[in-house]
């Protein structure tokens, strides 16, 4: 029989978000990247903060995420977060301990990167829990051939027979796991029940559901949007405007979308004059409600001096998203008489897909003149107007 502690909360949920995310990719660790406009740790804190049987919840964070975790958790009911160590299981162990004085029945271990977490699996861990299991996960029975592979080339296939996927999150009495993560310290095990398995502690696996999938490549997001448009969640289009201007002064190029077009002048600016990289930055930062190029890359500041504009529109692309949007499509208009963009259309094309990262097909690049008209048709610089859509 086992014995219950000394305790008066029932159970805590202890959520482990210190990761790198290093096979994801990109600047932002994985469980503050948005789907669609809400990011993967909130959508998980937004489901176990109203589990009626959940009474404190804490997130363990990487020290360098601080401030992606103030937005990520805004008006929610936390425990304050702390820090993680070096791997996973140290992580989980800090976490563990912080809880000593509240000293539960129950904990609920589960990855920030899951976010499609129902309260019908944690009633089911939690049912486990209460008939006297010790440690409970859920699973899914493996149901596809298993090969060992080693550089691409199969070594072996492994037999599938009585083979589970583990999923979280994974529900242990409190002293149980905790004295399991002191006796095991230091093995680096990525999977709670793994130490409790070694610590000699028998793991109830209980069905888990295909949707509580783990976020670990760009596709996972992917699909996380096609189970959310299939369950009412939808995205919204958002369209963005940008314009810019810049003069002419005595030069042998004009630098337009990156590439350099030999001509007899060049564009007065306090970075590289990109009149038409300036344009779509502008229009994608619009669409996402971020602000101007004026206002994250001011012409006072010296930094910029000079840069070329491809800072800026990446910067722009990271906006996007970071909000959990996906770029439709940018329509760029160049007004000028002089110099010709035809022949640099492709090139200019591909170079601002290659920036943002998507196809060169979403991009369309056509020029006017004003016939003559005004500071263009006077061929005293150069102007450019872009629009864009976003998904988020």
């Amino acid at each position: 029989m086992i014995l219950k502690q000394k305790t008066s909360v029932d159970c805590v949920a202890l959520l482990v978000a210190a990761g790198r995310g290093n096979r994801f990719g990109g600047e932002t660790p994985k469980q503050y990247v948005k789907l669609m406009g809400v990011s993967l740790l909130r959508r998980c804190l937004k489901i176990i903060g109203i589990h009626p049987r959940i009474k404190h919840i804490r997130v363990v964070i990487h020290p360098d995420d601080m401030q992606l975790y103030k937005e990520a958790t805004k008006g929610i009911k936390l425990l304050k977060p702390i820090f993680g160590g070096d791997q996973r299981q140290e992580s989980v162990y800090l976490g563990l301990k912080s809880y000593k004085e509240i000293n539960p029945q129950y904990v609920l271990i589960h990855d920030a990167v899951r976010p499609f977490i129902t309260h019908d699996i944690i009633d089911a861990v939690l049912a486990s829990l209460d008939d006297q299991h010790v440690a409970v996960i859920p699973g899914l029975i493996v149901s596809d051939s298993l090969k060992h592979v080693k550089k691409n080339k199969v070594i072996t296939s492994v037999d599938r027979a009585n083979l589970w996927q583990a999923q979280t999150p994974q529900g242990f009495n409190y002293k149980t796991i905790t004295d399991a993560h002191e006796s095991m310290m230091g093995l680096a095990l990525t999977d709670d029940s793994a130490i409790a398995e070694k610590n000699g502690v028998s793991v109830e696996v209980i069905k888990g559901a295909i949707e509580n999938f783990k976020v670990t490549t760009p596709q996972d997001l992917d699909r996380g949007e096609n189970f959310l448009n299939m369950n009412g969640e939808k995205k919204t289009m958002r369209v963005g405007l940008g314009i810019d201007v810049h003069g002419f002064k005595p030069g042998k190029s004009v630098t337009l979308c990156g590439i350099k077009i030999p001509f007899n002048k060049s564009l007065k600016g306090h970075s590289d004059a990109d009149v038409a990289m300036h344009a779509i930055t502008d229009a994608l930062l619009g669409a996402v409600g971020a602000g101007d190029i004026g206002l994250i890359f001011p012409p006072t500041d010296p930094k910029w001096k000079n840069c070329k504009s491809e800072i800026f529109l990446t910067r722009a692309g990271s906006e996007v998203k970071q909000r959990g949007g996906k770029i439709i499509n940018i329509d760029l208009t160049i007004i000028c008489e002089k110099p010709t963009i035809s022949t640099y259309r492709d090139q200019m094309q591909k170079n601002i897909a290659r920036i943002l990262n998507i196809n060169d097909k979403k991009i369309n690049i056509k020029a006017t003149t004003t016939e003559q008209l005004g500071f263009t048709g006077r061929k005293e610089g150069i102007a450019a107007q872009a629009i864009t859509g976003v998904q988020i």
